[in-house]
């Protein structure tokens, strides 16, 4: 018997209590995000997920950027990494599309489930099991924006049923969450861009200053060479 279907009948309860718990975790990586200086592309990503045995688990993986996605420009890569020290792995990929690399590690379990319109790159894991417990790295890059974006994911996976309690709690508390994340996202990208295009029009008024004085400098010497 395969292990979803062993879990099946009680599948509700203990999602509803991990979904709270991981978007509590992503709602604290952006407030981090928030509070410090944005300066380059970011990628917002849960800093882990505890994942039921043989279900099915979205790993979320959201970018910021000022500039609209390029096909022809726009590059994506998820990897896994079992331990801190294995080398990575690729099973996703995007070149001009989205491109799923088959792997022994999950063969056809990944799917992507993003929408790059919404600068969402999030894939799906299906049939997870205990051998899929590990680091995912989520790479991004999004030209013109010069630094690449790079999250990641801690996997654990649980075999147990967490022991039944009240979900209403937690499932309130997504929900909230949920759209709290929302606005803190949209609100970062407008502060992340008006930040970029308030440094490059000092950056353009400094260079046109400094053109307009070599500008008067080279005019001044013609005026003296004539006076000689």
């Amino acid at each position: 018997m395969k292990p979803d279907n062993m879990f099946l009948p009680s599948q509700a309860r203990p999602r509803s209590w991990m979904n709270a718990a991981n978007v509590c975790s992503v709602g604290l990586l952006v407030l981090s995000i928030l509070g410090s200086q944005v300066t380059s592309m970011d990628v917002i990503v849960p800093n882990r997920l505890n994942v039921l045995n043989g279900s099915t688990q979205r790993l979320p993986c959201i970018f910021t950027s000022c500039y609209k996605v390029d096909n022809s420009k726009f590059a994506m890569n998820w990897t896994f990494q079992a331990t801190v020290n294995d080398t990575h792995e690729m099973f996703m990929t995007y070149r001009h599309k989205v491109l799923p690399l088959r792997t022994t590690q999950f063969e056809d379990r990944v799917k992507f489930t993003g929408n790059l319109d919404a600068n969402d790159v999030t894939v799906t894991l299906s049939d997870v099991q205990i051998t899929d417990e590990g680091f995912y790295h989520c790479y991004v890059r999004n030209p013109p924006d010069r630094q690449q974006g790079h999250g990641i994911i801690d996997l654990r996976v649980v075999t147990e049923v967490p022991p039944p309690r009240d979900s209403t709690i937690a499932v309130i508390i997504g929900a909230s969450v949920g759209g709290l994340l929302a606005v803190l996202i949209m609100s970062m990208v407008v502060v992340k861009c008006l930040r970029r295009k308030k440094k490059q029009e000092l950056i353009s008024d400094e260079q046109k200053i400094e053109e307009e004085g070599k500008t008067d400098g080279e005019g001044g010497t013609e005026e003296g060479t004539k006076q000689l």
